[in-house]
């Protein structure tokens, strides 16, 4: 029996991925046999697609809703897809790409057609990405330029600090009592100790 699968990749666990299962409903695809997975695309270990990759059969069909839920690397999307349609033999459908269905146009120029639109949307894809780590490396130099620091705010000092520090250091007291007493962990204790040191 043939089987159609929607694979459902959304970056993080915060994201929805409701917008991409509407599309495999409409489309016609079971609850049971939409697969979702809730981490980056930087890499192919992920628990659904793998589970993917084991069920899929010959002639079977996965429906992704756009070529980048195979992955974000131009070369490991490609590869992906040459699996999927080469080894494993299952076809492809692209939801927003209309031109990337595998199932229709199977002749030498339907394949020809869709292998060099994919190469396109791939390195479109990748390209993009790349120009927005660009810009936010750009807009955070530029931020730091201006002043404006980044990270968490540092933990202000008590009052008591001098007069606990003093303590440790004729070793009256330990580090660890000395950060319970300030209300701090030891790490802090000792980061503000060094800090000392170093001014």
């Amino acid at each position: 029996m043939k089987i159609t699968y929607g694979y459902i990749r959304v970056s993080s666990k915060d994201q929805n991925e409701e917008r991409q299962l509407i599309a495999m409903r409409d489309f016609g695809i079971e609850d049971r046999f939409i697969i979702v997975d809730k981490q980056s695309g930087k890499d192919f270990n992920r628990p659904g697609y793998v589970r993917l990759m084991k069920k899929i059969k010959p002639d079977d069909t996965v429906v992704i809703k756009s070529i980048d839920r195979l992955g974000r690397n131009y070369n490991e999307i490609l590869e992906q897809w040459r699996i999927i349609t080469k080894e494993k033999q299952v076809n492809i459908v692209v939801l927003d790409m209309p031109l990337l269905d595998t199932r229709i146009g199977r002749d030498l120029i339907g394949t020809l057609i869709a292998d060099i639109v994919l190469q396109l949307l791939s390195y479109v894809a990748q390209t993009e990405r790349e120009l927005i780590k660009q810009r936010q490396k750009e807009g955070i130099n530029a931020a730091k330029a201006k002043g404006i620091k980044f990270g968490r705010k540092p933990i202000e000092k008590p009052e008591n600090f001098e007069e606990v520090k003093n303590a440790w250091r004729k070793g009256e007291i330990s580090g660890r009592y000395a950060a319970q007493l300030l209300g701090v962990s030891h790490t802090s204790f000792r980061k503000w100790i060094c800090k000392d040191k170093n001014s």
